[in-house]
């Protein structure tokens, strides 16, 4: 990778031939990929299927704590074993740390699905980097959350958050050195390597920002959680055969 420093996208949900020419396009070296309800093995390897010498694709879990109305969402790189989604929020920390994950707060202080400001403080110890940029959100919001960031003295990364693929590299995190594997990436997230977040600007950028935030209608529909939660065949439920009953005592469903 180039001597510039290493041009992460930390978070987009989306992979295909798509996602990966529009990264490359954007001068990414890297992106991860952290898809809705997907089980880490499989997480694992559509992101091997689609790295290559110029792109590194990360594989990473969003996971979902607490129940459907009062979430808080965690991303984690560096698992070993897969986790499960609707579990408590303490369950699912004690396992991050037992796996020894880097531990991110996504779009946080964002409507129900994020950690507010007082739960990042309790948990600061515990927390690697705060996101202070995603493309998907209004500029206020992410204006609030580079503050808790700030007098939080946290880490910051950005991401495009990209749930379609064309948003992909709208936004980045720019490391200082060269990061050439997933073990380089968990590792610069856990010690804080400097960093800077940086986005695009243009009217191109604040389109897809908007088409994303509209998006946000689709991705909570009461149908969606229907079929999430009615099914214990649900890939990340933590019922499900996959997870062997080791979730069943912090599971919020």
């Amino acid at each position: 990778m180039p001597d510039r420093g290493t041009r992460i996208d930390a978070h987009v949900k989306v992979l295909d031939d798509r996602v990966v020419a529009r990264a490359k396009a954007r001068g990414l070296d890297g992106i991860v990929y952290a898809p809705h309800f997907r089980r880490l093995p499989d997480v694992r390897e559509r992101a091997e299927q689609f790295s290559d010498d110029d792109l590194l694709v990360v594989p990473a879990r969003e996971v979902f704590t607490g129940d459907w109305r009062n979430r808080r969402h965690l991303l984690a790189l560096g698992l070993s074993d897969p986790i499960p989604d609707f579990i408590t929020f303490e369950g699912a920390m004690a396992e991050l740390d037992r796996q020894d994950a880097a531990i991110l707060v996504p779009h946080p202080a964002f409507a129900t699905v994020s950690l507010t400001r007082p739960e990042i403080d309790a948990h600061g110890a515990r927390i690697d980097a705060i996101e202070t940029y995603n493309a998907k959100l209004l500029a206020h919001q992410n204006r609030r959350a580079g503050d808790i960031a700030d007098d939080l003295d946290l880490p910051a990364f950005g991401s495009s958050y990209a749930h379609l693929p064309w948003t992909t590299g709208e936004a980045w995190t720019d490391f200082e050195g060269d990061l050439t594997t997933e073990a380089d990436v968990v590792e610069a997230f856990k010690t804080a390597t400097p960093r800077r977040v940086v986005h695009r600007s243009d009217a191109g950028h604040h389109l897809a920002g908007a088409v994303e935030f509209a998006h946000l209608a689709y991705e909570n529909t009461w149908k969606r959680l229907d079929r999430m939660l009615l099914s214990g065949e649900d890939p990340t439920n933590p019922h499900g055969v996959f997870y062997e009953g080791r979730f069943d005592d912090v599971a919020v469903y």
